[in-house]
């Protein structure tokens, strides 16, 4: 079976791991590989409230360690209409030349959510760089190169709650201020595990055949909802154009710190690394409550974009 192979000692990452027990949850962090570590940015539901993003190190990307503070993120300068910041999250980390480009909802606790956008070259110093004035639009990744000049991103609007049918979408940019030209990318597929709503999970992944998105899809469960991991590939010139997608999960909520947390569940992840012996890892956030580690080749990936769908029904009444 084409899935994920979970590390064997997950979760990786714990509320315990943090410095002096300062959250209650972590989640769904962004990774890279920068200056020989790999850089975890993690969600963290902080005890003086709110969400904050942390780093966590590891040099073998297994053991890894936070950081003394959480990172000093850079709240909006005013440029965005008074856009006031009440938390960010899901971070989706991009390196374009030599500045890594780092989408993430940033969240109102009035209004709703919008798409930040921050910038950084070294995980120190970070520069705001806009947020994105469409309200209720979230899970932005950013492709790895442009188009015609144009920066691309992946996004999910929405307008309703949490159990609302919701599709992917792309949109293009040539600072990374302005997005238009707006256009449908992915439909949900009804009857399936991604039969719900589905969004972008790690930034797409340059690979021979076009681009590799691994994304969440969500279905609906007698008593929630389940959300699961599923791959797809695009073209390299014409990223609106999906070329395969995989028709079973590559990773479904199975064990324990999957199925039971602050939410039930889930697995969702917001990065992919691709490895050189062609090895794709990700860190995924479990049942909003911890982090996972998994991994599978690139091979099996593209063979499970291709395979035939075997029907798997949702459970319904």
């Amino acid at each position: 079976m084409n899935q994920f192979k979970r590390y064997a000692k997950n979760p990786i990452l714990t509320v315990h791991d943090l410095p002096e027990e300062a959250g209650y949850y972590i989640l769904n962090p962004g990774a890279v590989k920068y200056n020989g570590e790999y850089l975890l940015l993690v969600d963290v539901f902080h005890r003086e409230g709110g969400i904050v993003l942390w780093l966590a190190r590891s040099r073998n990307g297994v053991d890894f360690t936070f950081d003394p503070e959480p990172v000093k993120w850079p709240a909006p300068d005013g440029s965005d209409g008074g856009w006031v910041e009440n938390g960010a999250y899901d971070p989706r980390i991009t390196r374009i030349g030599d500045d890594f480009i780092i989408l993430y909802g940033s969240h109102n606790n009035r209004l709703g959510t919008r798409i930040g956008i921050v910038k950084t070259r070294d995980f120190i110093h970070f520069e705001h760089v806009a947020t994105a004035s469409e309200i209720n639009n979230r899970n932005g990744a950013l492709f790895p190169d442009l188009f015609d000049g144009r920066y691309c991103r992946l996004e999910r609007p929405f307008g309703g709650g949490e159990q609302s049918p919701c599709d992917m979408w792309m949109s293009f940019s040539r600072d990374l201020v302005y997005w238009g030209e707006g256009r449908p990318f992915m439909d949900a597929r009804p009857g399936h595990w991604d039969g719900l709503k589905l969004g972008a999970g790690a930034p797409p992944i340059r690979i021979a055949e076009g681009y590799l998105e691994i994304y969440h899809g969500v279905s609906c469960s007698c008593d929630g909802s389940i959300y699961a991991l599923f791959a797809c590939i695009v073209d390299a010139k014409e990223p609106w154009r999906i070329l395969a997608r995989s028709k079973a999960p590559l990773l479904f909520p199975e064990m324990p710190y999957e199925k039971d947390g602050r939410v039930a569940n889930v697995v969702f992840t917001c990065n992919a690394i691709l490895e050189e012996d062609d090895t794709v890892r990700i860190y995924y956030g479990a049942a909003d409550s911890c982090i996972g580690f998994a991994e599978m080749p690139l091979a099996r990936i593209i063979a499970a974009c291709r395979e035939e769908y075997r029907y798997m029904p949702n459970c319904s009444r």
